[in-house]
């Protein structure tokens, strides 16, 4: 093998071995000094017990005393005198000994002639497996022992010692006088020997490779060396989990064998473990358990689970299972549960056992812990493993263990539970509901099984309510890949079949509306019907329909901010419809970050999703996960956006919202790069129409505008328009797209074009009539139209900017920006470097690399040295970082905090965070010291 020679591997003693070597050579000494001795060499199957023996014969005939060996084997248990037979038959005196004659006499001329041979040279007996020795033999031995201390006679006899299901027999030395023993047993390996052991033979390993064969062998000589066999030189780069890619198979046999010397009952308990080991979860076995874990209950309710299936006593499977974690055969999860050390160990534990045998066993194991009261997730994973059952409890107890890994945010697991369940038989109805809730999260986690099952669902006959679902769920699913047109088809359908249940056509006819986004064409007849309805019979519509209608209006550029909140929160006030509730939140929340009103907006998002249920696709899970997109974005939030998965489906082709987002924060915080390659990774030509489309196509534009490519910009920039004009949204509150096209303009100079877009946009911003959109306004026009009324522009968007509300930080310092500049222009050089300066500190509070540069360039252009970065201190602390860590420094709580601020509290634990980061802090009970009060940014 690899960096030893040939058979380096046996040659190498580990030190638990060394220890009974040395004991061994000190009793041989003794021998031969004439004080014979019986030494005992106990061990569990596997520990080295005969290759100790071995050592001990090499060294005793080296040092000139004869060896006499036998090694019992229960094939000859039934035969007398058989291992004494072994050990005397070179020796002439003893050839004609006869195996019928009395028993006595035969032990007396044994003396007799023991005692000659001791007289001519030290003798060494060595007898291996003891306890398979025949029943005259081992007699014969026991008296032998009585009267070796005279004699220059060496006994050593090994005997397995192991904790198994059926109890063993009395030993060897059990009648005895211990002053005539020394007895001696084996450890097994520390995981330091055994790392040893592996070095011999693979010295060039990494370590995670020899950590694996240490947990695969498990403390036993015998099973590391067979495994090494196996794994050659450099044939695994990876120690395998299952015996199968093993060759030629040392390691299995010698399993199989420690197995077998275990008895049938430790066999079957061992197997059962093993079944049962197969469906939990990996969890790391290198890892102990808590330290605070004392109790014995995990074992206790094993060993009793085991002793039912396997017809055994619990208190003997109790100590197996004690035993076995004592040899590192077995060791704890971290939930205390004795498991295999290593994969591979319990699949060769398991290697001949029928696959129709172990999926037998995972049934009985389920239905045992089911009986015994064992937690759904346990119950589940045995189940997985097995045939269907049939019986109710099995569905019952998988669907309950998929909403319990849901919760923990195990989607996988809950995928696995459901796609289980369907193999059992179920009615309709309730086929039905798994098979929406599989399909949504299949399509959740890119399956392309999703779509298919809740096709079929919706196939199948079920409560009205759950069909209702099922329409919903694939209708989502659908606009998701593009196919508005089937999703919306698909809606309608189910409208026809429930007529007579008007809640669930509402329902299905807001989905709707809501899904119809994502087509231009659709969107037009749908919202032209919904708006006609809503006219004519608003009851019919319900609260959420009529909250559409306002957001309509909104992006149609017919309503103001203030009126259309007005109109929403009247909405909100009204009875709710559970089931359409979720789409009067996420629209309102819409409505009310475009109003800047972003705290509301948050509560709104945070009401909506804990309304959502993650097993059942709905449109206005995506929507409101991109009103919190929006709702960072606003902020300036580019960190959060680039760590939170806003774009939920990264499989499909088309870009997203979350897509959009993600590029400009990338592009924000100075990572052109990375944004280039996102960017490029979008085939735009075949991704289908719809507002996250334009969305996209406004963030490119920025990103080419940005890096010197004004004219690509504005070709992104007017389609962004053109789609969206075609759309009837006209409003800037949704993408900006004239002013952005005005400034491409402006750097392509052709300021009129820019004055003309910039104008539109500021009229219809003022309709809107919030900060964020007339000031972004105001500052482009200031640039395109220059001169005295372009800096009175620019005055007045950053004073209207100053006052505004939380959330216009990003719009205040490219505005502080265009304000230096046009002072600048106008030679009004000292207060061009104030305004500068002021948003180089806010940009870099912000973690906005790129309009930093771009204030320090402004700076330069003025003649003013570059400032130095605020990059930590309380200086570099925004608005609401230090309003929220001062609060904290006071003694309040989080929640408090967000009652006070009319924040999420997740918004707090974020702000709270980056404080500490700039801060230099890790603990609340710093804020005091380490705040500057009184110097506000």
């Amino acid at each position: 093998m690899t960096g030893t020679a040939p058979d380096a591997g046996e040659s190498v003693m580990p030190c638990e071995h060394r220890d009974a070597a040395r004991l061994l050579a000190v009793e041989a000494a003794h021998a031969r000094a004439g004080s014979g001795r019986l030494v005992l060499l106990r061990g569990a199957t596997g520990t080295g017990r005969t290759t100790v023996l071995e050592a001990a014969a090499e060294d005793a005939a080296a040092h000139g005393m004869r060896v006499l060996r036998a090694r019992c084997s229960p094939r000859d248990q039934a035969v007398p005198y058989a291992a004494v037979q072994q050990l005397l038959g070179p020796v002439p005196e003893f050839a004609d000994l006869a195996a019928d004659g009395d028993e006595r006499a035969s032990a007396d001329r044994l003396g007799r002639v023991l005692r000659s041979y001791a007289d001519r040279a030290p003798l060494l007996i060595a007898v291996d497996d003891v306890h398979l020795a025949d029943a005259a033999s081992h007699r014969w031995l026991v008296e032998s022992a009585r009267h070796v201390d005279r004699l220059r006679i060496l006994l050593v006899v090994t005997e397995r010692s192991q904790y198994d299901i059926e109890p063993a027999e009395p030993g060897l030395t059990h009648t005895l006088s211990p002053a005539l023993v020394r007895t001696h047993t084996l450890a097994p390996l520390t995981a330091k020997s055994a790392a040893g052991l592996v070095r011999s033979v693979r010295a060039d390993a990494p370590g995670p490779w020899v950590d694996d064969c240490v947990r695969a062998g498990a403390g036993n000589p015998l099973l590391l060396r067979a495994l090494l066999d196996d794994l050659g030189a450099d044939r695994h780069p990876k120690v395998p989990e299952t015996a199968a890619a093993l060759y030629p198979g040392a390691y299995p046999a010698a399993v199989s064998w420690w197995l077998d010397s275990a008895g049938p009952a430790t066999g079957e308990v061992a197997r059962i473990l093993a079944a049962l080991d197969e469906g939990w979860a990996e969890d790391s076995l290198a890892a102990p358990p808590p330290a605070d874990r004392t109790g014995s209950a995990p074992v206790d309710e094993l060993a009793a689970l085991i002793a039912e299936l396997a017809g055994a006593d619990p208190a003997r499977v109790a100590g197996w299972l004690t035993a076995m974690t004592g040899l590192g055969v077995l060791r704890p999860d971290p939930d205390g549960r004795p498991r295999y050390a290593h994969p591979l160990l319990r699949d060769a534990v398991l290697t001949g056992v029928p696959a129709a045998r172990r999926r037998a066993a995972h049934a009985a194991a389920a239905e045992t812990m089911q009986r015994h009261g064992g937690s759904p997730d346990t119950v589940a994973r045995q189940l997985l493993l097995a045939d269907p059952v049939g019986a109710p409890w099995t569905s019952a107890v998988l669907q309950e263990a998929a909403s319990l890994a849901l919760r923990d945010g195990r989607a996988d697991d809950a995928v696995a539970f459901l796609r289980r369940v369907l193999e059992e038989p179920l009615p309709d109805g309730r086929r039905q509901r798994l098979l929406t809730e599989l399909g949504s999260l299949e399509y959740t986690r890119t399956s392309s099984a999703g779509i298919p099952r809740l096709s079929e669902a919706l196939r199948l006959s079920g409560a009205p309510q759950d069909t209702m679902r099922a329409a919903v769920a694939l209708g989502t699913a659908l606009a998701g890949r593009g196919r508005t047109v089937a999703a919306v088809d698909v809606l309608r359908t189910a409208e026809d079949e429930l007529t007579d249940r008007p809640l669930l056509v509402r329902t299905l006819q807001t989905a709707s509306v809501l899904l119809a986004e994502q087509d231009q064409s659709v969107r037009q007849d749908v919202y032209r019907w919904l708006r006609d309805a809503a006219e004519d019979s608003p009851e019919l519509v319900g609260t959420a329909g009529q909250a559409l209608v306002v957001r309509h209006a909104a992006t149609a550029g017919l309503i103001s901010a203030a009126e259309a909140m007005r109109r929403l929160r009247a909405l909100l006030t009204q009875p709710a419809d559970p089931l359409t509730e979720p789409f009067l939140l996420g629209t309102a929340a819409a409505v009310a970050q475009w109003a800047d009103e972003l705290p509301e907006a948050e509560r709104l998002v945070e009401r909506g999703l804990v309304g959502q249920r993650p097993d059942l696709l709905h449109p206005m899970h995506d929507a409101l996960t991109n009103v919190r997109a929006d709702i960072l974005s606003a902020r300036g939030e580019h960190g959060r956006l680039l760590t939170e998965a806003w774009a939920r489906d990264w499989a499909r082709a088309a870009p997203s919202n979350g897509h959009a987002h993600i590029l400009l924060a990338l592009l924000a915080t100075g990572q052109e790069a990375r944004a280039l390659r996102l960017a490029d990774g979008f085939d735009l030509r075949s991704a289908p129409d719809s507002w996250e489309l334009n969305r996209f196509l406004y963030a490119r534009g920025v990103l080419r505008a940005a890096g010197g490519d004004p004219a690509g910009g504005l070709h992104d920039f007017l389609e962004c328009g053109r789609r969206q004009s075609a759309r009837e949204v006209v409003s800037p509150v949704v993408t900006p797209w004239r002013s952005a096209a005005a400034e491409c303009r402006i750097a392509l100079g052709r300021p009129r074009e820019a004055i003309a877009l910039a104008e539109e946009e500021l009229r219809l911003a003022r309709v809107w009539n919030t900060p964020r959109t007339v000031g972004r306004s105001l500052r482009v026009l200031a640039a395109a139209t220059g001169g005295r009324r372009g800096l009175e522009l620019a005055q007045e968007a950053v004073g209207l900017l100053r006052e505004a509300p939380e959330g216009t930080e990003t719009e205040l310092v490219p505005a502080l920006i265009a304000q230096g500049r046009a002072l600048t222009a106008a030679g009004d050089r000292r207060r061009a470097r104030g305004c500068l300066r002021e948003a180089a500190e806010r940009a870099e509070r912000l973690g906005a690399i790129r309009l930093r540069a771009l204030a320090e360039g402004a700076l330069g252009e003025s003649g003013a040295r570059r400032t130095a970065p605020a990059r930590t201190g309380s200086g570099s602390l925004t608005n609401s970082e230090r309003r929220i860590a001062e609060l904290a420094a006071d003694g309040r709580t989080n929640t408090e905090i967000a009652d006070l601020l009319h924040l999420a509290r997740r918004t707090v634990e974020t702000h709270l965070t980056s404080s500490y980061r700039k801060l230099g802090i890790q603990r609340r009970g710093q804020l005091p010291r380490t705040l500057g009060r009184g110097q506000r940014p």
